[in-house]
């Protein structure tokens, strides 16, 4: 799956749905259930701050992806600076494409 891809669920998320932006609000969209997808930046340093997200993620069985820069998914999440991680809570009119992820 490209990152193309994953920044446009997440825009379109932004749009319709919602959207939990930042590692902390990450964690704890995963932990209550509520995450239906997690975009986490590749270039977050140190690494030790989103480590912990796809073991959860995995845990919780919601899918995690990588994406190369924190620039471009915070801007696809509607943020003026990066971000290490974006969750898709309520994906809105990217159900579909959701659906259709890693196909």
């Amino acid at each position: 799956m490209s990152d193309e891809q994953v920044y446009e669920i997440i825009e379109v998320a932004k749009k319709t749905g919602k959207l939990r932006k930042g590692c902390n609000e990450v964690t704890k969209a995963l932990e209550k259930g509520e995450a239906l997808l997690v975009a986490i930046a590749k270039d977050v340093t140190p690494k030790e701050i989103v480590m912990h997200l796809p073991l959860l993620a995995k845990e919780k069985g919601c899918k995690a992806v990588e994406v190369e820069k924190k620039e471009e998914l915070g801007a696809a999440a509607g943020l003026p600076l990066g971000t290490a991680a974006v969750a898709v809570v309520d994906a809105g009119e990217a159900a579909e494409l959701l659906k259709h992820l890693g196909e």
